[in-house]
């Protein structure tokens, strides 16, 4: 099978606990792309033993992090897979400017380019009330949310009246400085594609029907290599 000599990419950004991993399985269906994590790519290689994967999993072993350009070489491997004839997603890369230079770089070389870069914006505030408050059972596991999925029971689990707990990475100061280190690496990313005049925000402090609805209409705003499907146009018609 014949190789495309062009790559092209739609970004998509956001904070954790902005809703990416949701809205990025509904936008890859519509534009008719893969959507493609690079964590996700990272392990899938390092599984099957590829020479990208043993190149990585040396410094995984070691844990250090992955070098950007390894990563986005990862990432061109998947682009010439033929379910990328169209272009494809990109969930939650890059996170640096660096991660940005490089990609860029590289979608170059093939004559592609981040055609689409859409960043879901949420208040801190929002992003820390719906990523602390998550309590778990001790006995059952089962998982609850102090605001959005209470235990009936009060401090203990609804389904078999165990000790609810919370871990560590969900209380409220270790959110809010999680959530500050992707903004301040991120924040760059933003800035540098919005330059490029490749930037779309959409609010995403709103319930996830008119976030999805926004994210689709943004992400077929600009002229991209691959048209819309059908069925994206007409959700984006509305």
């Amino acid at each position: 099978m014949m190789l495309r000599t062009r790559y092209d990419v739609v970004l998509l950004l956001g904070a954790p606990g902005a809703g990416k991993g949701t809205q990025a399985r509904v936008l890859a269906t519509a534009l008719d792309v893969p959507h493609v994590a690079s964590g996700d790519l990272l392990r899938e290689h390092r599984s099957r033993g590829t020479a990208l994967g043993q190149a990585a999993r040396a410094y995984m072993d070691r844990g250090d992090l992955v070098p950007d350009d390894l990563v986005v070489g990862i990432i061109l491997d998947r682009l010439r897979q033929g379910d990328a004839h169209r272009g494809a997603l990109l969930d939650g890369f890059p996170r640096t400017l660096a991660q940005a230079a490089v990609l860029d770089e590289r979608l170059g070389e093939h004559n592609g380019a981040v055609r689409s870069a859409v960043y879901v914006e949420v208040s801190l505030r929002v992003l820390v009330e719906r990523l602390s408050g998550r309590w778990l059972c001790r006995a059952c596991h089962a998982s609850y949310h102090e605001v959005f999925n209470p235990s009936a029971a009060g401090d203990r689990c609804a389904a078999c009246g165990g000790d609810l707990y919370q871990r560590p990475d969900d209380k409220r100061n270790v959110v809010e400085n999680r959530i500050h280190v992707y903004l301040r690496d991120t924040r760059p990313v933003i800035d540098h594609y919005g330059a490029l005049g490749v930037l779309q925000r959409v609010d995403g402090d709103r319930g996830i029907e008119a976030v999805r609805a926004d994210i689709l209409a943004a992400a077929a705003r600009p002229p991209l290599l691959y048209q819309p499907t059908l069925s994206t146009a007409a959700v984006v018609r509305g």
